[in-house]
């Protein structure tokens, strides 16, 4: 069975117009989207482009997964910016401030998830300036790696 962002919406309780205002990340582009412009079935004028592109997705715990970034702080001209996550929900536990790669326009950081829950994450750049989604931050649901039936 294939996991689509309508089931995980409605395994959430989302409706369909308020998953991009209210989760964030998770109305983030599927899987090479970025690249083809594909939209694996879903309307691409339901995606609010905040400049954040997280892949893959679902992030699974224990796998690799790139937050891409080319928002506010890199519109601006930043020199660098830096991935500021950790885990909740509730108060976030293992937090990291990771330095982003230049690729291009956009700026990226890739690294293992290491815990279950909620991957939470926003950005700042090396002067000092944040870009945390207007005090929402952004994340994920951090998957198992299970499929569900």
């Amino acid at each position: 069975m294939r996991l689509t962002w309508e089931k995980i919406r409605r395994s959430l309780g989302i409706p369909d117009g308020d998953a991009d205002m209210e989760t964030g990340a998770l109305g983030a582009r599927p899987e090479g989207a970025w690249e083809t412009g594909a939209t694996d079935g879903v309307d691409p004028q339901a995606f609010v482009d905040d400049g954040v592109h997280v892949t893959p997705m679902p992030v699974t715990g224990g796998e690799r997964v790139t937050v891409a970034y080319d928002g506010l702080l890199a519109r601006q001209g930043a020199g660098r910016v830096y991935l500021h996550y950790g885990y909740g929900p509730g108060p976030w536990s293992v937090i990291s401030d990771v330095p982003m790669e230049k690729v291009g326009d956009r700026f990226e950081a890739t690294f293992e998830v290491a815990h279950d829950g909620l991957l939470e994450f926003c950005f700042r750049d090396d002067a000092g300036n944040w870009d945390n989604n207007n005090g929402r931050n952004w994340s994920c649901i951090i998957h198992d790696g299970q499929r569900t039936p």
